[in-house]
């Protein structure tokens, strides 16, 4: 008997097997179970391919903006003007900035 995790699939395998879903009448757990892939799996690829799964993924890739400017924060002045900020990175990586 095989143990252990099966091969990866690639990005347009990722992409077929959304398209099929989309195409399919199944709900999203009977469509998971005819595939033999996780929910949570299917969830986490419609999020990154932004839920259109018919477009190319360059086509999705070029649309996002490599930079978004938010503008300068406010002189530092007085006690309200603290400034803090956490990102979670993930595995375990924070960053922590505070300002003021």
């Amino acid at each position: 008997m095989e143990t252990g995790r099966k091969n990866r699939r690639s990005r347009d395998e990722w992409r077929a097997l959304l398209r099929r879903f989309e195409e399919s009448d199944l709900s999203l757990a009977a469509f998971c179970r005819a595939e033999a892939v996780s929910v949570a799996s299917v969830q986490r690829w419609r999020g990154l391919f932004g839920h259109r799964v018919g477009q190319d993924v360059q086509q999705i890739e070029a649309t996002k903006p490599a930079f978004v400017d938010l503008g300068a924060l406010p002189p530092a002045t007085g006690q309200a003007a603290r400034f803090e900020l956490t990102l979670d990175l993930g595995s375990g990586q924070v960053l922590h900035l505070v300002r003021g």
